[in-house]
């Protein structure tokens, strides 16, 4: 019996390959652990380079009738951009933060401040003058400014306009454009009561009364809910700007806010108010602007809201191209 056995488990030599010419090397005292060690070896072409067994992947995606599958609108600083593109998702972090945060801004040598705060805060002057020597920057801020607020490309300047900046860490958080203007027109306050419907969800808070029916063991709960009585300032803020009514007929002006732009994370911090001051104070050479000496140019709704608590009055003045 043992016998068999060991002839059943005995080692069979495997069959020669006679292409590969492994029969030679074995005859050659190779043996099969020579064979063994050219097998682990790793494939080389004709040239005698290593081929690399490193898997490449690629991305893929698949148009299932998306609306931005293309491109897509960034939701907060409106730049549209391909998404999975390296180039563009580089040109959209840079941009994403110069629009929330403010344009980049290292100091000029010879700049023209116009007011310093305690906190290292500063104000400064641009004009046609001395911004042949800046004109980089100042284009850098003023294309946001005018994406944002709706004007043409290189319509927002021209050579009367003074342009103020906000300086506040290194970074351009506010941006002021004025020129001279010789009448404006005051606003007609509006008579129409504000529905309360038409502001935001956001207002309302849930009631103390809660109405409960119960039908067995199965109850349902109906939430009230109470509305703010929206203070001024929100009536202002999402008022229609399109139903802004002027008087016919003209008062004397001089300095005309022609835009004004702060950076959303900086916004309600009285930026938009300190460059107003400024400019009041330094337009005219020699003397300080009243209030009713500035008008502001057509206003968005947040525009508007800013007039109004600024002026204290829904009846501020607001200039025309005619009136410059």
């Amino acid at each position: 019996m043992q016998p068999k056995i060991s002839a059943f488990f005995r080692r069979q030599d495997p069959d020669p390959d006679l292409n590969s010419g492994d029969e030679g090397r074995r005859q050659g005292g190779g043996g099969a652990g020579g064979a063994t060690e050219a097998e682990q070896r790793p494939k080389s072409c004709a040239g005698g380079a290593l081929v690399s067994k490193k898997r490449s992947y690629a991305q893929f995606h698949l148009e299932l009738g998306q609306p931005d599958f293309l491109l897509h609108r960034c939701s907060v600083c409106g730049m549209m951009y391909a998404r999975g593109n390296d180039d563009d998702e580089k040109v959209h972090r840079a941009y994403h933060k110069s629009y929330f945060e403010g344009v980049p801004f290292k100091g000029w040598r010879n700049e023209t401040v116009m007011a310093r705060s305690e906190g290292g805060d500063r104000v400064i002057l641009v004009t046609d003058e001395n911004s042949r020597l800046w004109n980089s920057k100042v284009q850098e801020v003023i294309k946001v400014v005018e994406k944002e607020l709706g004007f043409g490309e290189g319509q927002l300047l021209h050579k009367l306009c003074k342009v103020y900046l906000f300086i506040s860490s290194q970074r351009i958080v506010g941006c002021l454009v004025t020129e001279p203007i010789k009448a404006a027109h005051k606003v007609i306050p509006s008579s129409v009561q504000e529905s309360y419907c038409d502001l935001p969800t956001s207002n309302t808070e849930s009631g103390k009364i809660n109405h409960t029916l119960e039908f067995g063991k199965i109850s349902f709960k109906r939430e009230i809910l109470k509305r703010h009585n929206p203070s001024v300032k929100d009536k202002e803020e999402y008022r229609n700007p399109g139903a802004t009514i002027c008087e016919e007929e003209s008062v004397p002006a001089l300095c005309g806010f022609r835009a004004i732009w702060v950076v959303p994370s900086r916004r309600r911090k009285r930026i938009g108010s300190k460059l107003m001051d400024v400019a009041r104070k330094t337009f005219c050479e020699g003397r300080t602007l009243g209030i009713s000496q500035c008008a502001f140019s057509p206003p968005t709704s947040s525009g508007k809201a800013l007039a109004c608590r600024y002026c204290r009055t829904s009846a501020f003045l607001v200039y025309r191209d005619g009136d410059v």
